[in-house]
């Protein structure tokens, strides 16, 4: 892993911003929605996002099922139908088929830009969200369990999802998914448990 870098992080906030060590992907200002987070002293460990390759990812799915259609679509007008009966040509349907695949990719776009991850000496937090937010978090007292996982996709791109899980849960209750480097990242995650997870 890259060696960290401990430096003042700076917000357009009238509220003080602790010192934040930032060692993988780190942006040159938080967030103002992260600020707003923090409480009191509490330091940034690490703050990063999904890979870019995510907006692909979610919208391969979807986008697969209007190119299925589009092509259906496109194919229609020209079976030997009565004139009349079908009200689209070929193009316009793939105009629109490529119209709507746009617009999935714009979304997975703004919903990538909404997502992030952190990590302090307190706490692991996942914010996410376009139309409402969500943000969890969780006492780095309270992770017992963690763990890496890799899909084809992801082993191919190098990258991978963390899940966590605290105590008295039997599921995977904050997930950081498709992250870049996710061994290190997980390996500065227990770290930080075991360095500051006690004390708190």
């Amino acid at each position: 892993m890259n060696a960290s870098v401990s430096h003042a992080v700076h917000a357009q906030s009238a509220r003080p911003m602790p010192q934040a060590v930032l060692p993988i992907d780190a942006p040159h200002a938080v967030p103002l929605a992260i600020v707003e987070t923090l409480h009191g002293d509490e330091v940034i460990i690490l703050l990063i996002r999904p890979s870019a390759w995510l907006v692909v990812l979610n919208a391969l799915a979807p986008m697969g099922w209007i190119l299925a259609f589009t092509i259906l679509f496109m194919w229609i007008p020209r079976l030997p139908l009565p004139q009349g009966l079908i009200g689209w040509s070929d193009v316009q349907a793939a105009s629109v088929g490529f119209g709507l695949c746009a617009v999935r990719l714009a979304w997975s776009s703004l919903e990538w830009s909404m997502r992030w991850f952190m990590l302090t000496d307190r706490r692991i937090l996942v914010r996410r969200g376009v139309l409402s937010v969500r943000l969890f978090e969780a006492p780095l007292s309270k992770i017992q369990h963690s763990i890496v996982v890799q899909s084809v996709s992801e082993r191919v791109l190098g990258l991978g999802t963390i899940g966590f899980a605290t105590a008295g849960s039997d599921t995977f209750i904050a997930i950081w998914e498709t992250v870049r480097r996710p061994f290190e990242v997980h390996r500065t995650v227990l770290e930080a448990i075991e360095r500051f997870g006690r004390r708190n």
